[in-house]
């Protein structure tokens, strides 16, 4: 039987049958690591995805010498559901209005206010808000993704967000 480490430097050579295996192997663990430590399904499935992703860009950083792919690739996960747990408690922070609690859900009304608002938004901070809030990506992708200086990327979102929360927070006050 050819090992995860053989098929990984399989695939560091291009054969794709190796990223094909790896995959086939290794999802179930990482997703099972990764809803074990969140508790959502939805979250845990993008998580895995987005690992075997960035192992496409990463995949000749792997060094058998330092550890197993299996090590490796829940590494990478780890990362990826850090930085996304910790960008969703900053929103937390920035709009606590907009956080559904248990005994208070958005009402439809509510989540159309919302999205009403940020339509409201100039395109350039819309398109920042919607690529950091609703595609959970990091500032520095929306920088190339927009072809705009990171520096620009946060100044448009810090603009976006202020603009959002004193709109928003007369609607959900009232």
């Amino acid at each position: 039987m050819i090992s995860n480490e053989e098929w990984m430097e399989a695939y560091k050579n291009g054969q794709v049958e190796g990223f094909e295996q790896l995959y086939s192997r290794l999802y179930e663990p990482l997703y099972c690591f990764l809803f074990r430590y969140t508790r959502e399904n939805q979250l845990s499935i993008d998580i895995v995805q987005d690992t075997f992703e960035r192992l496409q860009y990463i995949k000749k950083d792997f060094d058998q010498q330092k550890g197993t792919v299996k090590a490796f690739l829940f590494q990478i996960a780890y990362r990826l559901m850090i930085n996304k747990l910790n960008r969703r408690k900053k929103w937390r922070t920035l709009f606590p209005f907009l956080v559904p609690t248990e005994s208070r859900r958005l009402s439809t009304d509510e989540k159309l206010t919302i999205q009403e608002a940020i339509l409201q938004l100039p395109e350039k901070q819309r398109a920042v808000i919607l690529l950091v809030y609703y595609h959970d990506l990091p500032q520095e992708e929306i920088a190339q993704i927009l072809s705009i200086p990171l520096g620009t990327v946060k100044s448009r979102l810090h603009n976006a967000i202020r603009t959002l929360k004193e709109e928003l927070k007369e609607d959900f006050d009232a």
